[in-house]
């Protein structure tokens, strides 16, 4: 009978505690993008933890933050960011308190010009090709996607 190693994960709420981490608004999605666990809790093996740095490191590509921020940005994992993502989106950058928290119909009309400008299909969504045209031409993007240590 042969035995497999079970390989360690270091449990989220510990690597949140991270200082490079714990300030980030997206560092649960950021968990979960990168973790392997059969679990999905968002716990990390050393593996996943070198992944994620190499995605936040300097070195990486513009395809390759462009897709994890993709998958970050995508909360229901399903491929595609619509007006539920966008939402969690942009909560999670303006804080969720009621004096940082847009009224509904600010949050429509943000969301409406994300879709107006980033839609280029029309679908109702941003796909990855879709989000990657978007990001191409933010000359800021590569060099804010990162973790420094």
């Amino acid at each position: 009978m042969r035995k497999t190693i079970k390989t360690p994960e270091v449990p989220m709420d510990r690597i949140l505690t991270l200082p490079e981490l714990k300030s980030n608004p997206f560092r649960k999605r950021i968990c979960h993008v990168f973790s392997t666990s059969e679990h999905k809790d968002g716990s990390l093996t050393f593996e996943d933890f070198l992944d994620l740095l190499s995605a936040f490191s300097d070195s990486a590509t513009l395809e390759i933050k462009s897709h994890y921020a993709f998958r970050i940005f995508d909360f229901d994992d399903d491929g595609t960011l619509d007006g539920g993502d966008l939402e969690k989106l942009v909560n999670c950058l303006t804080g969720e308190t009621d004096d940082t928290r847009l009224t509904a119909e600010e949050m429509r009309q943000l969301i409406s010009n994300i879709l107006e400008e980033s839609d280029i299909d029309k679908d109702g969504t941003v796909n990855l090709s879709e989000f990657q045209h978007v990001i191409s031409r933010s000359p800021d993007f590569v060099s804010s996607f990162k973790i420094v240590l």
